[in-house]
């Protein structure tokens, strides 16, 4: 297995908190992770480790064959695709959708004076519409629903063509009907076989889109388990991460999650 990340007993403290403790966790190349948790586990320390945001205190992290510490973060960020909340906080209102996904390819939030050539933009609206967004190509972020904006964040993720995709809870916020056109989405680009390796964050295992191959379990900032979807989504182990004893049912691929 060709692994995109390599934890190897990774500690991560501020001051006196740990926040991940003794993570050793690999992700190949091919894999589709979704990673669980209460709120506090350590998931988004994890992902902010995964981004060079956060480098470890103790152990070696590994992110697409760079030890972090040892590399330029600023080399290693354009390899990385990222979908999070507070990536989209950051998207000006008044920016155009069509400007946002290719502006990716410079890494920069904002059009001004960078150029961008016909792959750039043919690529862009191709992403656009591979995400049902074509027709919106020029509207302004502010007015997208929250799903369409989840969507469009999605588009710019992939425009760098990047080796490792992050999703921080996409379907947070989103009603009914906006969170399955979303996972509906999800589950097409897992099934991709050109796609990224994928890393998944949510509290809720509703939100697991079909194709996921893996799950991680986290709680207090160490691995309750890690390993194939099937044999870490059980009962036990999730009512061990989250403390409650739960009722877990799969119907058609997707996870419903209730306490006994």
């Amino acid at each position: 297995m060709v692994a995109v990340v390599d934890l190897a007993d990774v500690t991560v403290r501020r001051g006196a908190t740990t926040m991940l403790d003794g993570v050793t966790w690999q992700v190949g190349e091919h894999d589709r992770w979704v990673v669980l948790g209460a709120n506090g586990a350590g998931k988004t320390t994890l992902l902010r480790l995964l981004t060079g945001d956060l480098h470890p205190t103790k152990g070696v992290a590994g992110v697409l064959d760079e030890v972090l510490g040892a590399v330029n973060v600023f080399d290693l960020r354009p390899r990385i695709g990222l979908v999070s909340q507070a990536f989209e906080d950051r998207v000006p209102r008044g920016e155009r959708v069509h400007d946002l996904v290719v502006s990716a390819a410079w890494a920069v939030l904002g059009r001004w004076r960078e150029e961008y050539d016909d792959l750039d933009h043919d690529r862009a609206d191709a992403l656009l519409e591979r995400f049902g967004m074509a027709g919106l190509r020029d509207r302004t972020f502010g007015t997208l629903s929250s799903g369409e904006r989840k969507r469009v964040e999605i588009a710019r993720a992939l425009m760098v063509d990047p080796e490792l995709l992050l999703l921080d809870e996409p379907a947070s916020g989103l009603d009914l009907a906006g969170r399955e056109r979303l996972l509906t989405l999800l589950s097409e680009l897992a099934a991709d076989p050109t796609a990224p390796a994928s890393v998944m964050v949510t509290h809720h295992v509703e939100e697991i889109p079909t194709g996921v191959t893996h799950a991680l379990l986290l709680k207090k900032g160490r691995i309750v388990a890690a390993g194939p979807v099937r044999d870490v989504l059980t009962e036990p182990l999730m009512s061990e991460t989250f403390d409650l004893p739960l009722r877990l049912l799969m119907s058609h691929g997707r996870f419903t999650a209730r306490a006994r």
